[in-house]
């Protein structure tokens, strides 16, 4: 069996995507080959189900027909020419790599069909989201290629510009962050009106993992959610008056997002 599909960079994202490769039965063992010195455990896991691991770029099989790009962003520059002088010609990339613009990336591999896209973390589960930004002139086999192994880390959605993808760093490839850091706060709110730590902890951790399930079973907007659970002059009420005044989540929210775009932009130099 050819190998057909390349991983360049195989950790906890890469990996990621490995296994939802695998699992779904999108990609066999037997096609892959992967390319990192140190793969992660995902990764180790498919070279033992058959993928190939490669020592060096110089060992990528001529039949490559696609290649992800999941290195460190800073690590491109020293591996794009081995990549460049290694990759058969017509290979497409797909790169999930953070402010690396394609106009840095297409002359640095020879020309060739580069798709950018950003997933988050929940990707390591099959419940991510990836945003993906292919040139309008891009072949439809290549995008419907790269949507189909970015779907099995979750959603797929498109963006209509590449700038784009910096806002969407911002919002859901920085997200799950914010999250985690609500959940950290909510913990620590709970502590200090009494509750012991660990009874703060496992609280707040299920209320978020509970309050997200019911939102994704629901058809609601999360606007009608938080009204359903909100009773006039009632104890949600009293937070929320909190949470929504001037100095509340909502423009906080604004700021720390902003904050992640005014970065984003700033690494992809854009």
């Amino acid at each position: 069996m050819a190998i057909t599909h390349l991983m360049v960079g195989a950790g906890k994202m890469g990996g990621a995507l490995l296994s939802g490769w695998i699992s779904q039965g999108l990609v066999k063992p037997k096609q892959l080959a992967i390319l990192d010195p140190t793969p992660g455990l995902a990764a180790v896991h498919a070279i033992e189900s058959g993928a190939k691991h490669l020592d060096s770029a110089e060992d990528i099989p001529k039949t490559v027909e696609t290649v992800v790009l999941s290195i460190k962003p800073q690590m491109f520059d020293t591996l794009s020419p081995a990549l460049s002088a290694n990759l058969p010609a017509k290979a497409r990339v797909i790169s999930i790599l953070a402010g690396t613009s394609l106009r840095h990336m297409r002359p640095a591999l020879s020309g060739r069909t580069v798709i950018r896209a950003m997933p988050n973390t929940p990707a390591a589960i099959g419940a991510g989201i990836s945003a993906i930004f292919a040139d309008p002139n891009l072949e439809a086999a290549d995008l419907a290629e790269a949507e189909r192994l970015l779907s099995a880390s979750g959603k797929v959605v498109g963006v209509d510009s590449e700038a784009a993808l910096n806002a969407v760093t911002a919002l859901s490839g920085s997200g799950p962050a914010y999250v985690f850091h609500l959940t950290e706060a909510m913990a620590a709110a709970g502590r200090n009106i009494g509750l012991p730590d660990d009874v703060a902890d496992s609280l707040a951790r299920e209320t978020i993992i509970g309050a997200a399930k019911l939102m994704e079973a629901s058809d609601d907007t999360p606007e009608a959610l938080r009204r359903n659970v909100t009773s006039p002059n009632g104890t949600t009420q009293a937070a929320l008056d909190e949470l929504m005044g001037e100095s509340g989540l909502g423009p906080l929210m604004q700021r720390a997002i902003r904050a992640a775009f005014a970065r984003a932009k700033e690494l992809s130099g854009s």
